[in-house]
């Protein structure tokens, strides 16, 4: 019998992204239910960022295997499996776990990629691509028309949200450093500048009347000013804390206190709204979430195939190189997503007899 070797990149504790360690292992035969996915394309996201620094809400103990979604080819299965996803290629939300060579994943949770995808510009929209399009069309509701605010423009989520509403006849404005402005515009959204001190009002100059909608990955302090640019009827949807990312003590206050805001708002009697998305909501009922983030992604994805949407990838990095990929991801000059692949020249799978020693 022979075993498959997979090399995984793991976080030992809280350490630069040059701390990172890289080891192998043979990785147990699939249980029933379960597959080998080979990794054929994972991202870099904020996730990892602040799960170095201990600061991911309800982040495994270290040490660990980051790594929140990847697209892969399935190699091996276990009982109770269709024999005819072996060979095929699927996307997976894995939370943890990805940044890994090969890995194994319930095949209840397998999300279907196209044939003939490529699986970079596949990987910049499983978890990206599934927020931008829930957070828009299942969570904001912003019809055509409609004119929204993006933060980040130029990052991973935001790029690809930007994008999304354009399809939908939505206006965007779109904040990101002056750099970046060019590549926003073509998007398809206005830039404004995230470092002008005066960068609310700018966007209020734009939309005297107010938003529809803005899409707040910052958090922090900026929150209240975000709900002060929705006109009547308009909605705030948080995803997410960057502004304190790098605050001591314990990582759930900046989100409880988040919570705590965004829910008095919503008793406010003047007709907005306030939401926290959470991928992770409704996981207890696993039929159902699984079901909706596979219509979600087969839309974003159709929309990948048409030409609608341009995967917005900032670089292909070999997985064994993965201190140099969150390095970049984290220095802020990039646009779109940065992505793990398999390192040049090296076989789909290694594979060693689990009689030789380890």
């Amino acid at each position: 019998m022979t075993a498959i070797v997979t090399t995984e990149i793991v976080l030992p504790g809280i350490v630069e992204p040059s701390g990172m360690q890289i080891r192998t292992r043979d990785l147990p035969a699939p249980a029933a239910g379960q597959v080998v996915l080979r990794m054929d394309a994972t991202g870099v996201s904020f996730a990892e960022q602040q799960m170095r620094r201990g600061k991911y809400y309800d982040q495994p103990a270290f040490p660990f295997v980051p790594g929140y979604d990847l697209v892969g080819t399935v190699v091996a299965i276990g009982s109770d499996v269709d024999s005819g996803t072996t060979g095929r290629q699927f996307a997976a939300v894995t939370k943890t776990g990805a940044w890994a060579s090969h890995l194994l994943v319930d095949a209840a949770e397998l999300l279907p990629v196209p044939d003939g995808t490529d699986a970079a510009a596949a990987a910049t929209v499983v978890v990206n691509g599934i927020t931008a399009w829930q957070m828009l069309h299942r969570m904001a509701g912003v019809r055509s028309g409609g004119i929204i605010v993006v933060l980040g423009a130029n990052g991973g989520v935001g790029s690809t949200l930007v994008q999304l509403a354009r399809h939908a006849g939505i206006s965007v404005i779109g904040t990101a450093s002056s750099q970046h402005h060019a590549a926003v515009r073509e998007l398809g959204a206005q830039p404004v500048d995230y470092r002008d001190p005066n960068m609310y009002a700018r966007i209020r100059e734009i939309a005297p009347d107010g938003v529809d909608a803005v899409f707040d990955h910052v958090g922090g302090a900026g929150l209240t000013q975000s709900w002060r640019l929705l006109r009547r009827g308009g909605t705030l949807v948080s995803y997410g804390s960057a502004a304190t990312k790098n605050d001591v003590g314990n990582s759930r206050m900046p989100l409880l206190k988040l919570f705590a805001q965004i829910t008095a708002w919503n008793f406010l009697p003047n007709g907005k709204s306030a939401h926290f998305y959470n991928f992770w909501a409704g996981r207890h009922r696993l039929v159902a979430r699984q079901r909706r983030l596979s219509e979600d992604l087969t839309r974003v994805l159709r929309l990948l195939a048409d030409g609608h949407l341009t995967p917005q990838i900032a670089a292909e990095i070999p997985l064994t190189d993965a201190a140099t990929a969150l390095a970049l991801a984290e220095s802020r000059t990039v646009v779109g997503k940065v992505i793990l692949v398999p390192p040049p020249h090296a076989p789909n799978a290694r594979y060693r007899s689990s009689s030789e020693p380890g």
